[in-house]
């Protein structure tokens, strides 16, 4: 399915009205799922249903929120995600931008790396792939 940058942010526009109950004039490129658009973690299963059903595509269990990381210790210390966690959500996350996170790796920030636009270019490079 080809769809144009614009197309994607609609439908992902669509889903996060619905998911969240939030008018389609807050889902801009740059707000924050959990920040600005006041989602919480049960939500990202919701959201992660609906991206799937959205555009017919299959996003494994932490592949666009990765869950685990955050629960070990060897990523998490003193509520400051570590440079090796840091690395690790980089990798997993190449679509997210870490610049603001990296200057207050703050635990409780982790979601403010979750931006609409995030969740876009995953959609994208997940339609390419």
């Amino acid at each position: 399915m080809s769809m144009s940058p614009e197309e994607v942010f609609e439908k992902i526009q669509e889903v996060l009205v619905d998911a969240l109950g939030v008018d389609d004039d807050e889902v801009t490129p740059n707000a924050t799922l959990t920040g600005d658009l006041g989602a919480e973690s049960i939500d990202f299963l919701d959201i992660v249903f609906r991206l799937e059903k959205a555009f017919d595509i299959k996003i494994s269990q932490g592949e666009l929120f990765p869950d685990n990381v955050l629960q070990d210790p060897q990523y998490v210390q003193d509520g400051k995600v570590t440079e090796k966690g840091i690395a690790e959500l980089k990798e997993r996350l190449p679509h997210a931008d870490f610049s603001d996170f990296e200057q207050d790796p703050d635990v409780n920030k982790v979601g403010e790396i979750f931006t609409v636009d995030a969740i876009c270019k995953f959609v994208q490079s997940k339609l390419q792939a």
